[in-house]
């Protein structure tokens, strides 16, 4: 006797939901590529808001490695930040979904009345290391601008 098997029976199904997973992963890199381009531009702008201090710096003698440094800890300083605001944020927002069902489906389609929630603290945990050190990684390209600054020139930029 042959056993069947849902995935032979509605192969339709899971190809569409197989589609589904694949639009996830599209999107997911979508926004990491954004959020990658924000940073590496938040901090040229910094670096060329900085350009006279910069100077200054080089021409006291401070090498090209701490002033990227500086910046690079100012670009830590401003990611976790952000990544403990939209921590509270989508936290808030799941937590406030899950004690009052704010958010309500047509029950007829969707066979639910609320939209259901779940937290994981360790997939919030993984998702903010892999943030973290993925920009950390982006913006050490950036910082090597500051090597290319003439002090004379920075000091005298406006």
């Amino acid at each position: 006797m042959k056993r069947f098997h849902t995935t032979e029976t509605h192969r339709d199904i899971f190809a569409w939901l197989d589609l589904l997973d694949m639009n996830i992963l599209i999107i997911i890199a979508l926004i990491l590529l954004v959020s990658l381009i924000n940073m590496v531009t938040s901090l040229l702008v910094l670096i060329l808001e900085k350009t006279n201090m910069i100077g200054i710096l080089k021409s006291v003698g401070v090498k090209n490695r701490s002033i990227r440094t500086i910046f690079i800890f100012h670009a830590i300083f401003l990611l976790t930040r952000g990544i403990f605001f939209g921590n509270l944020l989508g936290i808030g927002i799941i937590a406030f979904q899950y004690f009052t069902g704010f958010f309500t489906l047509d029950a007829e389609v969707y066979s639910l009345d609320v939209v259901p929630v779940s937290i994981n603290f360790m997939h919030i945990i993984y998702i903010n290391l892999l943030t973290l050190v993925t920009c950390l990684i982006i913006l050490i390209i950036p910082s090597y601008l500051v090597t290319k600054i003439d002090p004379v020139k920075a000091i005298r930029f406006d």
